[in-house]
């Protein structure tokens, strides 16, 4: 059987790194003279003393760690990590109830950025930062949980990005511990210049540093009510769509691109059907938007571009209230919260790489109703896909769309209405943020929902960002045995 020490001791690390990263709102709160830096340091000290426990309990030296061991970890350090950030909405200003303090929390860590916090504007400066904080950490993690640990578990045709000889990226970097490294110095980078243009272009330097860490992780909370349309400047937003599209690309390919090999951003089939995507989404909504509306070009590209990708890469800000952009709009809107990025970026949803492995297996099942005796083979990257990835991906994509179905079921059976119901599961098994309707729409929140819907929401969030299979798994009896 598992040695489950190691899985704890590292939960322990990671409560302990959630300690330090309180510390944070609460210098901020302490320099405006608020007193929620009190709840920071009492949170942050109960957080520590867990964490330190569970360290000391189980110090043992990791030397591998198995496929089980991989699974649970996954899936606990969710977890314990968005129980433990809640705390502060419970004792803080907003004073949430447990269950929106979860929801809150998990929302952030999953960068999901569905909110029930109502009145962001006046809010004091450490709880925003504080939602901030957990959707940017949250954004490295699935990278680094993307291109270090679901390759090895292959769940969901992830194995296709195995950083050993075989995979696309192969030549990324030696060792597993120095590509988290430069990951992390990456993304940290990128989240600095994205919030240095945000100061130059006219936001605070709080706006700026928060706007910038929700930005990159392509999570979406932020500081306002109102998102971005607060800000009401053209340069902001363009910036904003810039390091979204940044976010949602395949963080690997950035450090082959710094290493020498900068053709593989450019070669990439991830990356040519993205923007495809998107140029062909942009322009169908803008010429929509310019019919329905009196609306000049330049306007309806930047809002329709705006809009598209935010909902596209799973962000989630808003610019304008898409509710009013008429059926075409409400359904394009709607079918690409299910699409996200590409895989090893911050986004959530089902992912290009699976769209395309999809739509490569389609077009070989035509070929050979029309010849039933030939051999076809189906491509990424130029390397052929073996059937174990088609087999993963089908599954993959099955059961999203069925937890995705049984989601939006609880919450009709719960009263809700159905454009609410069946956006509000979209916008929560893709991690997107916002969904349709006047409730939980651009200028609504989910505080509405009764607290059962949040926690179905809630679960539902989780299954998707941890690729729904890593989750699952831990309820089938084989996985327990020895």
């Amino acid at each position: 059987m598992s040695d489950f020490r190691p899985v704890l001791y590292v939960i322990g690390v990671l409560l302990c790194l959630t300690s330090l990263a309180m510390n944070l709102p609460m210098i901020i709160d302490l320099a405006y003279g608020h007193r929620d830096w009190q709840v920071f340091l009492v949170s942050s000290i109960f957080t520590l003393i867990i964490g330190i426990i569970l360290i000391f309990s189980f110090n043992n030296p990791i030397k591998k760690i198995d496929i089980k061991q991989a699974f649970l970890l996954t899936v606990l350090s969710w977890i314990s990590i968005s129980l433990f950030s809640a705390i502060p909405f419970m004792y803080c200003e907003t004073q949430l109830t447990f269950t929106n303090s979860f929801f809150e929390s998990i929302s952030g860590v999953t960068t999901t950025g569905s909110t029930v916090i109502i009145g962001l504007d006046n809010l004091p400066k450490g709880i925003l930062l504080w939602r901030s904080l957990l959707q940017w950490f949250g954004g490295i993690g699935i990278v680094v949980l993307a291109l270090s640990i679901l390759p090895m578990l292959r769940v969901g045709g992830m194995q296709l990005f195995h950083l050993e000889s075989d995979d696309p990226y192969e030549k990324t970097l030696p060792k597993i511990s120095k590509f988290i490294y430069e990951i992390c110095i990456l993304y940290l980078f990128l989240t600095i210049i994205c919030a240095l243009l945000y100061f130059l272009s006219g936001m605070s330097w709080f706006d700026s540093i928060t706007h910038s860490m929700t930005t990159l992780a392509t999570g979406g909370f932020s500081t306002s009510d109102q998102s971005f349309s607060k800000f009401n400047s053209n340069s902001i937003e363009w910036i904003c769509i810039t390091f979204m599209i940044l976010g949602s690309l395949p963080f690997a390919l950035y450090l082959k691109s710094l290493h020498g090999n900068i053709g593989s951003l450019f070669r990439d089939d991830q990356i040519k059907l993205f923007f495809g995507i998107i140029i062909f989404l942009v322009f169908s909504m803008t010429l929509w938007l310019i019919i329905i509306s009196n609306q000049s070009i330049i306007t309806s590209i930047r809002e329709s571009s705006f809009n598209i990708i935010s909902i596209l890469t799973g962000t989630g800000y808003s610019s304008t209230n898409f509710n009013l952009w008429g059926s075409f709009g409400l359904i394009v809107l709607f079918i690409i919260m299910f699409i996200g990025g590409c895989a090893g970026s911050t986004t959530g949803g089902i992912k290009i790489f699976r769209l395309q492995l999809l739509l490569g297996a389609g077009r070989t099942q035509i070929k050979k109703l029309i010849q039933p005796h030939g051999v076809f083979v189906t491509t990424f990257n130029k390397k052929t896909i073996k059937e174990d990835a088609f087999t993963s991906v089908m599954g993959f994509f099955f059961l999203y769309i069925a937890l995705f179905s049984l989601s939006a079921m609880l919450l009709g059976f719960m009263g809700i209405d159905f454009l609410t119901a069946i956006s509000a599961s979209a916008s929560a098994i893709s991690n997107v943020g916002p969904g349709l309707g006047n409730i939980i729409g651009p200028s609504g929140t989910y505080n509405p929902l009764p607290d059962p819907a949040k926690w179905v929401l809630s679960l539902t969030m989780i299954i998707g960002r941890l690729e729904i299979f890593t989750f699952l798994v831990l309820f089938s009896k084989n996985f327990w045995r020895t």
